[in-house]
């Protein structure tokens, strides 16, 4: 028998700017999703929890509250990109170029666009990518630039001595 460990992320060594990550996992979102996320966040935009007020807009069904699609790609992302993350430091650069409805199924992908040694830490990096989510239709439903540090190999809570 063998074990076998899990994957335990990119450490900032693993980086190179010009690399696509197509992240593994997609989502197929739903009125519950969009609902609860409406509300815990306080959003009373009615386009986005109320069926009969969204079928009188132009979109002709609810919107899906564009803070949870950031949310979600963003997560998709954490896989490939901030599994071993210190700290996020800025996003930058958020469209929403095509709506999210229920039941559209959201992927997503990152570049990597820079990546530099800490000025401060020595024990992480700088790495800024930029994430692009497509929903089932091919099309982008959010774009946005996100930098963070990274801890290095032979730092951070994931690392273990081999």
């Amino acid at each position: 028998m063998t074990t076998h460990t899990g994957w335990r992320g990119r450490f900032f060594e693993d980086f190179v700017v010009g690399d696509v990550f197509e992240h593994p996992l997609g989502r197929t979102v739903t009125t519950t999703d969009n609902i609860w996320f409406t509300l815990l966040t306080q959003n009373t935009a009615p386009l986005h929890f109320d069926h009969e007020y969204a079928r009188r807009t132009e979109f002709g069904q609810p919107l899906f509250n564009s803070t949870f699609t950031l949310a979600l790609v963003a997560g998709q992302s954490v896989t490939d990109i901030s599994q071993n993350v210190f700290a996020n430091l800025g996003w930058g650069e958020i469209t929403l170029p095509h709506p999210v409805f229920e039941g559209d199924t959201i992927r997503s992908r990152s570049t990597v666009e820079a990546v530099r040694e800490s000025k401060s830490r020595p024990n992480v990096g700088v790495v800024t990518v930029r994430t692009t989510g497509i929903k089932q239709t091919g099309e982008t439903v959010i774009e946005f630039t996100r930098t963070l540090l990274v801890y290095k190999h032979g730092f951070g809570p994931n690392y273990e001595e081999k």
